[in-house]
């Protein structure tokens, strides 16, 4: 189990039925980064993670 691991299941538990829409979650990346500009560039892989994933399905 990576550290992570432990806040990716506290976001399920405490926000898991919740839905949320693409730009709810860039604004919460975006105050994240302002809040912590060391975590820019990774927050920057992830989003464009994200941004991309599927582009290997087509």
């Amino acid at each position: 189990m990576y550290f992570t691991d432990r806040g990716i299941e506290e976001l399920v538990e405490r926000r898991g039925d919740e839905e949320v829409s693409v730009s709810w979650l860039a604004e919460r990346l975006r105050e994240f980064v302002d809040l912590n500009p060391e975590f820019e560039i990774p927050v920057e892989r992830l989003a464009t993670w994200l941004a991309r994933h599927d582009e290997d399905d087509d």
